[in-house]
């Protein structure tokens, strides 16, 4: 999804920046780049850290920069990808909040730098929460897209996800159904998430699968459906958004 997102963003004409801020770091995979195991997580590059923050990772107590630069990491440190710039940033840390603050608020400066930038799409891929974003931030996220197979595991996970987004104050918040196989599995997320805004859904797509076991970009593997899937999906946020 996220890749695909960030496909059509850049098909119509944005600057796409593409985050991948899962701990199982996939996205550049997903998107063909040879070596993605290669690229260094920004929460890792504990040199960098030490730079801008003015303490280094994993010191107990002490003082950092709440404010630091961070305007040239996006271009110094992302991978390009098909006019798509690819940053992975890492997992936050979790833990004592001495030893890994400076961390946490590097990537979220880092985040919110972007996230105000008026010629910047950014596609945030989180894994199922909301770490890097908060309070502060959220007033300038446009839309949290929650992406759910049809599965009780993963309306439970969607759930979680919706009350996590209300804590921090995140209003507009859409559902998409992902890897829909049958003719049960729509009506199955409808009711389960009745009342909830459903921005589409995405068919499972052998294509994709094959296209990853092959180490191929998923849009080389993503079928017309898909894809055309994607493109409305990114045009009804869009509306809903400019209707808000």
């Amino acid at each position: 999804m996220t890749a695909l997102l960030s496909l059509v963003l850049r098909d119509g004409g944005r600057r796409v920046v593409a985050i991948d801020a899962d701990p199982n770091a996939s996205l550049a995979a997903c998107m063909g780049y040879p070596h993605a195991e290669s690229i260094r997580p920004i929460v890792e590059m504990d040199d960098l850290i030490e730079e801008r923050m003015g303490v280094r990772p994993g010191t107990t107590g002490g003082m950092f920069r709440l404010n630091p630069f961070v305007a040239d990491i996006p271009e110094k440190f992302s991978v390009e990808i098909a006019g798509i710039r690819v940053l992975v940033a890492g997992a936050m840390k979790k833990g004592g909040a001495g030893c890994y603050c400076p961390e946490n608020a590097l990537l979220r400066a880092m985040i919110a730098h972007l996230l105000v930038e008026a010629d910047v799409a950014l596609v945030l891929d989180m894994e199922a929460g909301l770490e890097h974003l908060s309070r502060g931030t959220v007033k300038a996220v446009d839309a949290l897209l929650v992406v759910t197979e049809p599965s009780l595991r993963g309306i439970e996970t969607a759930r979680r996800i919706k009350s996590l987004a209300g804590d921090i104050g995140l209003k507009h918040l859409f559902v998409v159904g992902n890897k829909i196989h049958t003719p049960k599995d729509e009506p199955f997320v409808k009711k389960e998430l009745a009342g909830w805004e459903i921005a589409g859904f995405l068919p499972y797509d052998d294509g994709i699968r094959r296209a990853d076991m092959e180490g191929k970009p998923v849009w080389d593997g993503a079928s017309k459906k898909t894809t055309a899937a994607v493109k409305r999906i990114a045009d009804f946020v869009s509306v809903r958004l400019a209707a808000a």
